[in-house]
């Protein structure tokens, strides 16, 4: 899954005619990046949720054929459930075993793959290096255990492997992400690794500038 649905006030006035997904660095859409990366992986199986300028989105990529993949799109008309809400919303298309969940604001190199939660997981996050604008992070990792306490705190990249069990109790609404991952961590269930690669938050003109010269630089 791809989240696409915030308004991304942050880039305006970037994002008052075309969603922040279709914001272009490197050439690309920011969200073609992401669809070229799953298929590498063999992941050829995408939801997208909608909110602000969806319908343009769902234009701009249609069936997902031409990316070698099929989307299918979970709206959240009028308005953005956020991380946690737009994921519980869009869970009768992921169906029932472990999916990716990547934000549609982020850039990075990391290669992602099809993999198996471990037994008892809930999530396996991807943590980052804290980067400016999150310098105290967000997630501890001592091995490959996650916790929300530690001496080294890492920054979650928007990169998840999420079980939908993680979302036992919930209801259609408008809720983030964090919290959910928090309590799963608490007891013991979440897991991540560290990236140590390119990765960016693109939330702002100045970070899309920046990283569409990275990926210039690099085609």
């Amino acid at each position: 899954m791809i989240l696409c649905a915030g308004r991304g006030e942050r880039m305006r006035p970037l994002t008052d005619e075309n969603p922040k997904a279709l914001l272009r660095a490197g050439r690309k859409a920011l969200i073609e990046h992401h669809l070229e990366s799953l298929v590498r992986a063999g992941i050829t199986e995408v939801v997208i949720n909608l909110a602000w300028l969806g319908d343009k989105i769902r234009t701009m990529l249609g069936s997902g054929a031409r990316y070698g993949l099929t989307i299918e799109y979970s709206h959240e008309s009028p308005a953005a459930l956020e991380t946690g809400g737009g994921i519980f919303r869009a869970l009768p298309l992921l169906g029932d075993e472990p999916f990716w969940v990547i934000n549609g604001d982020v850039q990075t190199d990391y290669e992602l793959g099809i993999h198996q939660l471990e037994e008892g997981a809930l999530a396996r996050l991807v943590l980052v290096a804290n980067p400016d604008h999150n310098p105290a992070g967000d997630f501890g990792l001592d091995a490959d255990s996650v916790s929300n306490s530690a001496a080294e705190m890492y920054t979650y990249s928007g990169l998840s492997i999420l079980h939908p069990e993680l979302f036992l109790g919930c209801e259609d609404g408008a809720y983030p992400l964090a919290p959910l991952l928090r309590k799963a961590a608490d007891a013991g269930r979440v897991r991540g690794e560290l990236h140590e690669g390119l990765w960016m938050d693109v939330g702002t003109p100045a970070r899309l500038a920046q990283i569409d010269e990275i990926l210039r630089a690099r085609t």
